[in-house]
Order: C-alpha cells, then sequence, then structure tokens
C-alpha cells in the first residue's frame, strides 16, 4: 500500500467520495466485467471551496494534494486549456485502489456488503421462512449477493443493522398491543430510538407480505401490535364476553356505546351476542351516525367499529362470535373497503356479508361519490381476481365503469 502522509481538505475529499461512490455503482451493476476508467468532471461536484474566487488557498491545497495522488499512480488529473496547474477540469480512477480507502478512512462497499451477509447468514436461524420476518432476511440476502440495495438494511451503518435486528427479533414476543414508546424502553432502555427505526420496519415488512402492500405504516405497525397509544374497540349492542378466569363482562348496560381495551381482547375466550346479527363499521364517524339513527330500536344490533383494516384484536373478538351469528360489513365503496371484506372472508369467516355496498345504494347516493384516481383503478381491478370477493365482482366491475367511489359517510341509514 502507498504511503500518504496528508491529510485530505475539504474539497479532495469530496472529489474521492465521488469518484469511488461513481465506481462503487458500476461494479454492482456489472458484476461480471471491470469497470471501464471513472472520471468526474469538477463542475459536476458540490465542492465547498474549490472554485472560490476570494480565496484561492482551498484550490492551491487541493491541486498539490491531487498532484501528490497523480505521482502516486493513484489518480489522473486533467487541467483546464490553459490553467496547468491551477485549475483542474476533471479528475480519473482507473481501478478500485485500497490507498484511497484508508485515505478517507472508508471502507469499500464491497466489504460492508459482506459484513452485512455475515450478519445475517449469523442471525437467520432466529427467523421462520414461513413468515415475513424470514421471507425479509432471506430477501435482503438475495439483494445483497445480486449486487443490490440491502435497504432498509444499512451499508455504512453497522449499528443501525444491529438495532433493526434487535428489533425483528423482539416482535414475536408481542401478543398483545404495546405502545412503541414502552416498546422502545424495553427493548433499548430508549423511549425514541423506536422512532428512528419504524419506518424501516414498515418498510421490510411491506417488501415481504403481499397482503399488505395496500396497508398504511399505522396499520402494518398495528398487525405487528405496536401502537401509537392503547387503542379501543368501539362496541355497542348486548355483548357478553367471557375472560379466561371465567369472569362475565356484560357490555349491553353501556349506551350509546363503549370503548373495549384491545389489549384485554387477547384474555377474552368466549363471546355471546343477543342478537341476531353482528355489524361491522369500518370508520368511526359513521358507526357513531349509524347508532343515533338507530337508537329507538327495540333490540339494537350489536355493532362495532373496525377502524379500517381490521387489527388483530379485532379479528380475534370476531372469530369468537358463534358461527349462528351471521357478520355483516358496512364500508366505504372503494379499493379499501372491498379490500377488507377481503381480508375477514379470508381471516375471520368466508361467510362475512356486505352491508349497504350494493349497486342501487351507490346510484342512490351518486350524486356524493369521488371520481376514482388511477390508483384506485389498478386497485380495483386487483380485487377482480380474488375468488372470495365473485359475489361482490358485479359491484366492484360497476364502480369502475362510474370511475366513482363513495364514502360510507355519504349514506344515510
Amino acid at each position: 500500500m502507498i504511503d500518504i502522509s496528508f491529510t485530505p481538505s475539504p474539497d479532495v475529499a469530496v472529489i474521492i467520495h465521488a469518484i469511488l461512490d461513481k465506481l462503487e455503482n458500476r461494479i454492482q451493476r456489472n458484476t461480471q466485467h471491470a469497470p471501464r476508467s471513472i472520471k468526474m468532471t469538477l463542475s459536476d461536484i458540490p465542492l465547498p471551496t474549490y472554485f472560490s474566487q476570494t480565496d484561492p488557498g482551498p484550490r492551491l491545497i487541493a491541486n498539490e494534494q491531487l498532484t501528490q495522488l497523480e505521482r502516486a499512480g493513484l489518480l489522473h488529473l486533467t487541467w483546464l486549456p490553459g490553467e496547468t496547474g491551477h485549475l483542474l477540469q476533471s479528475v480519473g480512477l482507473q481501478t478500485e485502489n485500497a490507498t484511497l480507502y484508508t485515505l478517507l478512512n472508508r471502507e469499500p462497499t464491497s466489504t460492508t456488503r459482506a459484513s452485512l451477509e455475515t450478519l445475517l447468514l449469523a442471525n437467520q436461524f432466529r427467523f421462520s421462512r414461513d413468515n415475513w420476518l424470514g421471507r425479509g432476511i432471506h430477501r435482503t440476502l438475495t439483494q445483497l449477493r445480486d449486487g443490490k440495495s440491502p435497504a432498509p438494511f444499512s451499508l455504512t451503518d453497522s449499528t443501525w443493522n444491529l438495532d433493526l435486528l434487535t428489533v425483528l427479533t423482539a416482535l414475536p414476543a408481542l401478543e398483545t398491543e404495546m405502545a412503541y414508546r414502552v416498546f422502545s424502553v424495553r427493548t433499548f432502555n430508549d423511549s425514541k430510538r423506536f422512532d428512528d427505526l419504524k419506518f424501516a420496519i414498515v418498510r421490510l415488512a411491506r417488501l415481504s407480505n403481499p397482503d399488505w402492500k395496500a396497508f398504511t405504516s399505522e396499520d402494518i405497525l398495528r398487525e405487528l401490535n405496536l401502537v401509537a397509544n392503547p387503542n379501543y374497540i368501539h362496541m355497542a349492542g348486548n355483548w357478553q364476553l367471557t375472560t379466561q378466569t371465567g369472569e362475565i363482562l356484560s357490555l349491553g348496560g353501556f349506551s350509546p356505546s363503549i370503548g373495549f381495551p384491545a389489549s384485554q381482547i387477547e384474555s377474552i375466550q368466549a363471546v355471546t351476542v343477543y342478537s341476531d346479527s353482528v355489524l361491522c363499521i369500518e370508520n368511526l364517524t359513521s358507526f357513531h351516525q349509524y347508532l343515533r339513527a338507530n337508537a329507538t330500536r327495540s333490540k339494537p344490533q350489536a355493532t362495532l367499529c373496525i377502524m379500517g383494516n381490521p387489527s388483530p384484536p379485532v379479528r380475534r373478538l370476531l372469530c369468537l362470535i358463534p358461527e349462528r351469528t351471521t357478520i355483516y360489513l358496512w364500508s366505504d365503496m372503494d379499493f379499501g373497503g372491498f379490500n377488507i371484506l377481503s381480508q375477514l372472508r379470508k381471516q375471520v369467516c368466508r361467510l362475512v356479508q356486505p352491508y349497504l355496498t350494493d349497486i342501487p345504494t351507490f346510484e342512490k347516493h351518486a350524486h356524493l361519490s369521488r371520481p376514482l384516481t388511477q390508483m384506485d383503478v389498478r386497485n380495483l381491478k386487483k380485487l377482480l381476481t380474488r375468488p372470495e370477493l365473485i359475489d361482490v365482482k358485479p359491484t366492484i366491475e360497476h364502480i369502475l365503469r362510474r370511475g366513482l367511489k363513495l364514502e360510507q359517510e355519504a349514506i344515510q341509514t
């Protein structure tokens, strides 16, 4: 290795980093052949002081350091015509050289990729390939071997990678909802560290579980039993819940509704509903609207608000409802609403029935509808291929022909 005695000036450091970045990008794109020589035009690089009109000092220092590197055979300099020794036009590099990395205290990408691959291989036994965690680790290893980005893992921050793995390892132990800050303290003894990592977890989860691609970040975190604050399941009607210890909780006396702690659902072992059916309502506004409109019913229908995509506690509660009780879903007439119906039929009961999401209802309130976006159209067309939605396929096709969607708040019950 060639011995270089100086510390790179800010301009020289930026130039060499830019050259090495370009070199490594070419290596990643073409792993079969060595990259051609790399050349960086200085006017294309955001240099801090090299082109200063008031202080020539930084330019003189940079020229001297770069000239030393050229004498050592590490770089090739091209000067502007008539400005030899004064103003550089470009700096070239023929091949990757360890001396330049040492000069910048920088590791080659090949080393950092190998280090990350070793870390993931050493930890992959912790995760089953049957779930998104194992698939996420496998996907990242494949990305590394193909010379692609391992995001959300990092090639420059080993602490980030270790903390990300720590979160992934801790997630399977979450059996009930836990607030972000509580999880962060228990995992890192730092209430804010998880805030830095949570969207990396969301990205990996979305990449590794096709069912979550259309979910919001909050929905995905809720699937993992992580919430900003403790959630409540809003319920109305004559529900009777039996706990693991045999305690019977009767909710019928609460009017117009009650917020039941989502974290307590894990302790419920049986559900009795004194009603012919249960109505699940997507949005909280429509839930309260429905209760007000039906306040005079002699036998109130059992109702609960699922708050968008049904969370694990909501799904557990619904799975405990006796099979003889029909479950209905009232949702928006758009991709999100029909996707929720798909989820409930696959994860709770295939006999969940749609409520007020038919063509006559749509046409009656069409004057309150909104145009479909291009993404709405793409997503709705994907729903047409799902076998569990065959009965609502005519409604979805009607919505696509009309180019409109209808939110449940527009519907009078």
